[in-house]
């Protein structure tokens, strides 16, 4: 079987790491990488593969920036030439980039059949560029690997056949915790660990477009964080295009003594931080995940979230960013927190249920 897996996003390389791993137990099969170049950055790219053992991608096509339409127009275009030298089997995609949907319609267009990880996942909120990606790469899937019970039901709603649907868990629950090991493992810990000296501290990530091209919105998280970090340190790696957004926008942010700003993670030096910070304050899907992965509360800088599951366990708390004060009463609420214990995304075995599923098995 000849694959080509689409990614061109850092959670993105974070899923196709075990699933990639899980494939290659298979003598029958051939998957090469594509990566659209979506995320060019070497923190947010190169280094990703590097220490999660990718192998190096078959095809680079540079693709990034610009607006939705322009980047999901040349990808699609670089896409369509790659496919139509290498016909594979199939092409499996994942998540809700613009990568994503490049590589579904470029598929079936050529009735190259697509595998779609984390399929069903809805915001209900059509102004995201991710759930227009995202709703209309499911509907021309032909495998549809959904994480949780509820993703399961959207799909059904939307008239999807039943037998393309596989509730198979999640894969980022299979990325952390074979990752998290190995992020343990590891001698060299970031420089923030040293700068923390010992001390409790929070960890924030911002980089969604509704939060980073809304003034209000983004004054009024940097606002929050930086009072947050009058009472406890704040760790925030900032994404590129939040930092660009920040200068932009004559929003001073610079490191202090209890605010540290620092260059965007590994995934690696990422989980560790998670793992031992005693809060979470994100906009990223992923995220709001992993630190649920990790026993952690989370307070999500969105008005909705596609992991429902989590904010009804009480492990995640949406904080819309509209003002200082109801973002200071979410983080408020939330530190020291715990939510009641629940299963939603599986048994970690994700990866290998998709494998046996794409090479004819049972599930």
């Amino acid at each position: 079987m000849n694959i080509v897996t689409i990614v061109g996003a850092r959670p993105q390389f974070i899923k196709a790491a075990v699933v990639s791993a899980a494939l290659a137990r298979h003598a029958d099969v051939r998957e090469r990488l594509l990566h659209t170049g979506q995320h060019f950055d070497d923190n947010m790219s190169a280094l990703f593969f590097r220490e999660l053992g990718v192998p190096a991608p078959a095809w680079n096509l540079g693709l990034s920036g610009g607006t939705h339409g322009a980047m999901t127009g040349a990808q699609l275009a670089g896409i369509e030439q790659i496919l139509l030298t290498e016909r594979p089997d199939l092409v499996l995609l994942y998540g809700d980039t613009n990568s994503t949907l490049a590589g579904a319609l470029a598929a079936a267009k050529l009735h190259v059949p697509v595998a779609h990880v984390e399929a069903g996942l809805r915001s209900f909120n059509r102004r995201m560029p991710e759930e227009t990606n995202r709703v209309l790469t499911d509907h021309v899937s032909r495998w549809l690997f959904a994480p949780t019970d509820t993703a399961v039901l959207n799909l059904r709603r939307e008239g999807l056949p039943a037998d393309w649907i596989h509730q198979v868990g999640d894969v980022m629950f299979d990325a952390a915790l074979h990752f998290s090991l190995l992020a343990k493992a590891r001698s060299r810990r970031h420089p923030v660990f040293a700068e923390l000296a010992g001390r409790p501290f929070v960890l924030a990530t911002v980089h969604r477009a509704e939060n980073t091209d809304a003034p209000e919105r983004l004054r009024a998280i940097v606002a929050a964080l930086v009072a947050l970090a009058g009472e406890i340190d704040v760790v925030w790696p900032l994404h590129p295009r939040t930092r660009q957004v920040l200068a932009q926008s004559g929003i001073t942010l610079a490191s202090s003594g209890t605010m540290h700003c620092i260059e965007p993670l590994g995934y690696l030096d990422m989980i560790e931080l998670e793992q031992a910070a005693q809060m979470v304050v994100t906009d990223s899907g992923g995220v709001q995940k992993e630190t649920f992965f990790f026993g952690k509360p989370c307070v999500t800088l969105r008005d909705e979230t596609e992991w429902v599951e989590l904010v009804d366990a009480g492990w995640n708390r949406l904080a819309p960013p509209t003002s200082v004060d109801a973002l200071r009463a979410a983080f408020d609420a939330a530190l020291g927190s715990v939510g009641v214990p629940v299963r939603p995304f599986g048994a970690g075995d994700a990866a290998q249920r998709i494998a046996r599923i794409l090479l004819g098995g049972p599930g």
